[in-house]
């Protein structure tokens, strides 16, 4: 537990150097609340960062606090916040955009180019004691959800936003490929949207179990299929071409295996991100008039995501594994780089310790 006044923050200052660290507590602006952090989870772009300092073109270049799955209880509102007060609960969507150009007004601000992103280089994150953060990006979170499932929001929502974008609707047959968290958000999400059935690939044979636990109707364990061979797979597990693919790994064969498995007319979305430059089976698409689309983060997600929990219409507690208070984040975080799992936490110390969080 902190002391009165303290604010430790886990801080990543280059690749391989990962320290806690004492930090002024911040004052919220005039459109800001000061935040007591509760739960917040260790996403596998905060053990990137960590372990590479960097990803892509976002570079460590001065230190910064990592995490961005989180939820608190506001302490302080700055002058101009009306829609909260201090001891609200609220979750924290880590996206804020700075100003309001072409993407903000279609509704689209995950697109921003100037974009404010908790523990994306140079925006320093919230896994800390006390945070602050923009009071329009901080939602009110019902009575009967926890801590825990504010946390989990962040990646709940790329599922809705993955699912959204694929057009997942009554009947549809799904494929996603990769049961990871990501993996097992779009299982959730797919099913609530009406999915008729979901099948889902991965190497883990205990990942796949967990896919079955949050709603998967068939898994499929990769060995040394091709992906042709995981493609067909798939197609007699679900007793046609899925309409719609979901790739979760951005690993080039899972890729490929997407293109290959999905049906003529059908939705590939890719929500894995690997390397810059891959080769993939560009001519079997087009040909095919299968659709390949992107997702970046997620937008206008947490009222719906809210809602869905709140009405008790989806479960993700199963998600939970692992919990440790913040004075054990170096722990956790080699507990994260051993296992690659997922996190997420619940409330294990004190109302003043928020809790890392480890998903399966």
């Amino acid at each position: 537990m902190a002391a009165p006044g303290q604010n430790v923050a886990v801080v990543v200052h280059r690749a391989g150097d990962l320290r806690l660290e004492n930090r002024p507590i911040p004052e919220p602006g005039p459109n800001e609340v000061l935040l007591r952090m509760h739960s917040v989870g260790i996403c596998g772009s905060d053990v990137h960062y960590w372990q590479h300092g960097r990803i892509g073109d976002f570079v460590v270049k001065d230190p910064m606090v990592l995490g961005h799955e989180a939820s608190g209880t506001v302490v302080k509102v700055g002058p101009g916040v009306t829609h909260l007060k201090p001891g609200d609960r609220v979750a924290i969507e880590p996206g804020v955009p700075r100003e309001v150009d072409e993407f903000c007004k279609t509704g689209r601000y995950n697109l921003s180019p100037t974009i404010f992103f908790c523990a994306t280089p140079p925006d320093d994150g919230n896994l800390c004691h006390y945070y602050k953060h923009s009071a329009s990006y901080c939602y009110k979170l019902p009575d009967n959800v926890t801590f825990e499932e504010g946390a989990l929001i962040e990646p709940l929502s790329v599922g809705i936003h993955a699912c959204k974008r694929a057009g997942v609707t009554l009947g549809s047959k799904v494929f996603v490929s990769g049961s990871g968290p990501i993996g097992l958000v779009n299982v959730i999400v797919a099913k609530m949207m009406g999915a008729a059935a979901v099948v889902v690939t991965d190497l883990s044979a205990t990942r796949l179990q967990k896919a079955k636990e949050v709603g998967a109707d068939f898994t499929i364990q990769v060995k040394n299929e091709t992906p042709k061979e995981v493609a067909s797979k798939v197609e007699s597990v679900l007793g046609c071409m899925p309409e719609i693919t979901v790739e979760c790994t951005g690993v080039q064969t899972c890729i490929q295996t997407g293109i290959y498995a999905t049906r003529s007319g059908g939705t590939l979305v890719l929500v894995g991100l690997g390397p810059e430059m891959v080769t993939v089976p560009i001519v079997n698409a087009a040909v095919r008039e299968v659709d390949i689309r992107g997702i970046f983060r997620y937008c206008n997600t947490w009222p719906v995501a809210i809602a869905l929990l709140a009405s008790k219409r989806i479960n993700i507690k199963p998600l939970v594994t692992h919990r440790f208070p913040l004075e054990r984040a170096l722990e956790a975080f080699e507990t994260t780089k051993r296992a690659r799992g997922t996190t997420a936490g619940r409330k294990t110390g004190t109302a003043e310790s928020p809790v890392l969080m480890w998903l399966p």
